[in-house]
């Protein structure tokens, strides 16, 4: 027999109001993980959800993680455990969120302050830092917490929850906590649920089971000892900024065509089957066009442009650090320059094949500039790319949580993002993982004006609730 929700969503109704204001409360904390300034507010949100759950009657415990390596003055955030309900007759679901954010600034680009909710009541778009990524999604495993309460309905599941506090600068620690968790805090959960993700489009919900990997490197070439003055030194010295964007220029086209010899080898090829998937899937060129805020695509058609964010390789270039990049003109030769770029990996790449080819391929072209400087490449941080069954029970369950409210089948999508903890949960706990998105294709997360529909933040608090009534009662059947 299906769950009875309408009285549960009944409720969310009722209650949008204050789950918007406690959204708001959240983005105003500016949990930036990246920047060394802002981690004390990262503090400050572990203790804002620490409290949260304390008064919905869940058990928290708070583990810390010790001084963040490359920054030996820096605490590392703590991971959140949390558990709400103890009943051995009930299935135990673990649920996984982070709360900090990535960085912003109004002058970046900004229509609003990005740590001020500010919601358009015309269009119902929610503005702010974090609203879609991570923190409407989880705070809307404690919206449905406190939505059954209210409506005094029992909640169907042990529900475990693991919030950390560093994923957007490279979830230092977190690995180590799930491996050594798996078998303590952990021990009890049957399935695993992730939401913090997208939606393909604008309008059809998704579920997904596959992401690609990321690999990110940094490339530094360092020549004088300090910083110069252009007029009084351009042209007598080897400037290291010419060899950095002559070395960027190497790997990647603007076609999205990796330069890198030897990477596309890696790929796994491409089934006539998995090419037919791709036709049935509900996307609009329109949908990727408004998510650019143009028609800067490389591919005009759906099934080629879903294949190049889901199942080929891709390489951004992110950003040079050491040069002037503030408004105005600065007649500067920087000393040191330092170029980011990070390359999507999936099926079947490896991280130590990647890097042995990155590697091979920038020493031959440094080789090719006979520069006097000096070069060195290395890998900031790297995540494995993640596929999983979308037959299983625990996907089954969410599917019709989502016909439940959305009244249509999922879409079920891989993603071109990169959550390297989905695999790192699926290893450590042998369960199927799930990803679950709240957010839309068009929410700008880690982009200026980020931002979460009322719709998608309010029915996606329904959506999680009842996934875990489905959850709770599907047949588990192994496919």
């Amino acid at each position: 027999m299906a769950p009875q929700l309408q009285g549960y969503f009944d409720q969310v109704d009722l209650m949008s109001d204050s789950f918007i204001a406690r959204l708001a409360a959240a983005v105003a904390i500016p949990s930036v993980s990246a920047d060394p300034e802002l981690r004390h507010h990262v503090f400050k949100m572990a203790d804002f959800l620490e409290k949260l759950l304390l008064a919905l009657g869940a058990t928290v415990e708070r583990r810390p993680l010790g001084i963040e390596p490359a920054r030996p003055t820096l605490e590392l955030p703590p991971v959140i455990l949390s558990r709400y309900g103890n009943d051995p007759n009930k299935r135990t679901i673990l649920v996984y969120g982070h709360y900090d954010v990535q960085p912003a600034l109004k002058e970046d680009g900004w229509a609003t302050d990005p740590f001020v909710l500010s919601v358009d009541e015309k269009t119902g778009k929610m503005f702010g830092r974090g609203s879609t990524d991570d923190k409407g999604p989880v705070l809307g495993w404690l919206n449905a917490i406190e939505a059954h309460q209210k409506a005094g309905i029992e909640f169907p599941v042990n529900l475990l929850m693991c919030f950390e506090g560093m994923e957007e600068y490279g979830s230092e620690g977190l690995d180590d906590l799930i491996k050594k968790e798996a078998k303590n805090y952990f021990k009890d959960a049957e399935a695993v649920c992730i939401s913090d993700n997208y939606w393909l489009g604008a309008e059809k919900p998704c579920l997904t089971y596959g992401l690609r990997g990321v690999s990110y490197y940094e490339l530094t070439v360092h020549g004088p000892a300090q910083d110069l003055h252009s007029g009084v030194y351009g042209g007598s010295v080897t400037e290291p900024m010419t060899d950095l964007v002559k070395l960027l220029g190497t790997l990647v086209d603007n076609k999205g065509n990796i330069l890198i010899p030897g990477l596309s080898e890696l790929v796994a090829p491409l089934s006539e089957d998995e090419k037919l998937l791709y036709q049935g899937i509900s996307f609009e060129m329109q949908d990727l066009y408004d998510g650019l805020g143009s028609e800067t695509s490389i591919h005009p058609d759906k099934e080629r442009t879903l294949m190049a964010r889901w199942r080929y390789p891709s390489l951004s270039i992110h950003g040079i650090e050491g040069a002037f990049s503030a408004p105005g003109a600065k007649t500067v030769i920087p000393a040191k320059v330092i170029g980011k770029f990070s390359i999507r990996t999936v099926p079947n790449m490896e991280p130590k094949d990647v890097d042995e080819l990155v590697y091979q391929h920038l020493n031959f072209e440094w080789e090719k500039t006979r520069t006097n400087n000096t070069m060195k490449v290395g890998l900031g941080h790297a995540g494995k790319w993640w596929v999983s069954s979308p037959k299983h029970w625990n996907f089954a369950a969410a599917s019709k949580a989502v016909e439940s409210v959305f009244k249509v089948k999922p879409d079920m999508t891989r993603e071109g993002g990169s959550i390297p903890v989905t695999l790192t949960f699926e290893q450590a706990t042998g369960k199927n993982v799930l990803l679950l998105p709240m957010g839309s294709s068009t929410d700008a997360a880690h982009s200026i004006n980020e931002k979460l529909d009322k719709r998608n933040y309010i029915e996606g608090i329904k959506l999680l609730g009842a996934y875990l009534h489905y959850v709770a009662v599907e047949p588990q059947i192994e496919q």
